[in-house]
């Protein structure tokens, strides 16, 4: 046998160990492990490039600390009193006796996951609320405007929005726009140059220029915050995102805030544009100043939170965690809105085993979701939870993108996190987990007001309307999804 075969044989082989070995190692589940395996045994070629765009586990201590370095540095050079600011002393007395191991697992996931108490807040459900707090904060700014959003449509939202950051410009307002180039393909590249010909300062988000690691990993991995800061005083975060869906048409969940929370969500968004490869034209201390007396007569006040972030390159899913300790640990109730419903098995176990005991679980879910394929991975796990006493509803109307949580008149979350595999291990994400019972019991309002316009499926009903090749094609969709 010729040396150049035998060398390319043994190369082959130690590739494919060498593959083998880095699917086995990550945190995906068995089955998904076992289809990449699948997968590039029967198409090598196609399975490998897939597998390094797709199946990467980034959850490395080093890939972190690479991706983040030059924040890192940035934030070593903070100041005593900027620090303090940004890293509160725990506040656990402000929680719920009942919720300090929720609290203290989330902060060990992230060190900047702080409860910050005194904040001010509105949960905004309507798009038009959105639009006009929104566009009014921002005719008021003085200083800074920072936005990062997953979408930002070039339609009537968007150019609303775009033209009252254009104005703020010529004032002498500094712009920072961080646009998630790979989700925004749809949008010609002159629409963001002519912003940044204006002023605004305008960074994609995923660029070769940033590293190959860095590029290859965002290609998948994608910004899916909604997040906009201003003059360091006001924040706004949740599912909304920035266009005529969010608007006008759909049903979603957002926040505007005041308060100490803010600085979590500002370094968020620096974080964010400074690893991307933006730069700060002030130190940092500028953007974080003393909070104003809060004037804003805000639906409520003096609410103690904790903004989660998470990316997949930290070390452990902080919001599956959470969700998780919350589904394992509620005593009443926990109900749930999703737009998206393909989650891991550990979640799904966590949901079931609620039930089990006796937890009053439900689970929100639009009839009719945007993106037609989603909607049979969607009920893929209908019938086990139906059959483990789990409680299913299906919003008609508008199409509901709210990502939300309350439970036990105790607790609420709003944030950017679907219950699915994405948003818990790829994307970037940004949750707030609101101790307060005040909240919890608008947030349970809200849901039981969402459900007048919803059909609960029974075990039953939902076995008399399935076929068997509707039930193999939500499988098959659930595995396809499950994979991304």
């Amino acid at each position: 046998m010729p040396l150049t075969l035998i060398i390319g044989l043994i190369l082959r082989v130690i590739l494919a160990l060498g593959i083998i070995w880095q699917i086995l190692r990550g945190e995906k589940e068995a089955d998904v492990q076992v289809l990449w395996l699948l997968f590039i045994a029967l198409l090598p070629v196609l399975g490998l490039i897939a597998y390094c765009l797709f199946g990467i586990n980034y959850r490395r201590e080093v890939v972190r600390e690479r991706l983040h370095a030059r924040t890192l540095k940035l934030f070593e050079q903070m100041p005593e009193d900027l620090e303090h600011k940004l890293f509160p002393e725990s506040n656990l007395d402000k929680v719920d006796a009942r919720f300090h191991p929720l609290a203290q697992m989330l902060r060990a996931c992230g060190d900047g996951n702080r409860v910050y108490e005194g904040n001010s807040l509105e949960i905004i459900t309507s798009g038009l609320r959105k639009r006009e707090l929104l566009l009014e904060d921002i005719r008021k700014a003085k200083k800074f405007i920072h936005i990062e959003y997953f979408r930002f449509g070039n339609d009537k939202a968007g150019m609303e929005v775009r033209d009252a950051l254009l104005q703020k410009v010529k004032e002498g307002v500094e712009v920072r726009f961080l646009n998630n180039n790979m989700i925004g393909r749809n949008i010609p590249r002159s629409y963001f140059r002519n912003m940044a010909r204006e002023g605004m300062e305008v960074l994609p988000y995923t660029h070769i220029r940033n590293g190959f690691r860095s590029f290859l990993m965002r290609i998948n991995c994608q910004n899916h915050r909604k997040i906009v800061v201003i003059d360091g005083q006001i924040a706004y975060t949740g599912g909304m995102n920035l266009n005529d869906n969010y608007f006008y048409k759909w049903r979603d969940t957002h926040l505007r805030i005041e308060g100490p929370a803010v600085a979590r969500l500002q370094a968020s968004f620096i974080d964010s544009w400074v690893s991307s490869g933006g730069r700060l034209s002030h130190p940092l201390r500028y953007y974080f100043p003393l909070p104003d007396s809060i004037t804003w007569d805000a639906p409520f006040k003096d609410k103690c939170m904790q903004v989660v972030t998470d990316a997949a390159e930290n070390q452990h899913p902080a919001t599956l965690l959470g969700y998780e300790w919350i589904l394992q640990n509620a005593r009443d109730y926990v109900y749930l809105h999703t737009p998206y419903f393909i989650p891991p098995t550990s979640f799904l176990n966590a949901l079931k085993s609620a039930a089990l005991r006796g937890v009053d679980v439900r689970l929100m879910l639009p009839k009719k979701v945007d993106t037609p394929l989603i909607g049979p991975a969607n009920r893929s796990v209908y019938a086990e939870c139906l059959a483990a006493g789990v409680r299913i509803f299906e919003r008609s109307g508008a199409f509901i993108h709210s990502k939300s949580l309350v439970c036990d008149d105790c607790l609420a979350i709003v944030g950017a996190s679907n219950l699915d595999m994405r948003s818990f291990f790829i994307n970037t994400e940004a949750n707030c987990f609101i101790y307060d019972k005040e909240i919890a019991a608008y947030g349970k309002s809200q849901f039981l007001e969402d459900g007048k316009d919803s059909v609960e499926w029974t075990l039953e009903s939902w076995r008399d309307s399935r076929t068997w090749y509707y039930e193999m094609g939500s499988h098959f969709m659930r595995l396809f999804y499950r994979q991304l």
